[in-house]
């Protein structure tokens, strides 16, 4: 579909609650090819709707295993969580720069799938930051408001 501008650091979108999808439809699932286009554009493991403009509750995580899907949720919510952990986080929405940040080390994340059936999916370490990453920014949160530390990354680890 297409390659979508990624909104940065300080865009007022970025910070709003977004929307629950009350119906999947073409619109939807453009969005979500959109999503995919742009993320495999870049470096990134994840990507939620509003990072590309879209004020909408959709997530897209793909750890770049080969023998996984990538995993697409509509209006995610964790419904469990336990454990504790830090770890260093970045955005595409804020390149150049990470930060140390506490998450859990074990969620369950409960949503619709593509074709409007529930989805449940346990997650742990990685993975369920990410998840836990993707869905702060369904409700406005970015991870620099969760971090104990920011860094600024050298100029050769943008690339």
């Amino acid at each position: 579909m297409a390659v979508r501008k990624i909104l940065q650091y300080g865009d007022k979108r970025l910070n709003t609650e977004c929307a629950k999808v009350l119906k999947v439809n073409g619109e939807i699932l453009d969005l979500i090819d959109d999503m995919m286009d742009t993320l495999y554009e870049g470096t990134g493991i994840g990507l939620a709707a509003p990072q590309i403009g879209v004020l909408k509750r959709v997530i897209l995580i793909d750890l770049g295993d080969e023998k996984e899907e990538p995993i697409i949720i509509i209006n995610p919510k964790i419904t469990a969580q336990s454990g504790n952990e830090k770890d260093y986080e970045g955005c595409l929405s804020y390149l150049g720069h990470e930060g140390e940040v506490f998450r859990p080390t074990n969620v369950t994340v409960e949503g619709i799938n593509i074709k409007g059936k529930p989805v449940t999916h346990k997650a742990e370490g990685l993975l369920a930051r990410a998840f836990c990453h993707e869905i702060d920014h369904l409700d406005g949160i970015l991870y620099m408001s969760r971090a104990e530390q920011m860094y600024e990354l050298a100029e050769e680890e943008e690339e």
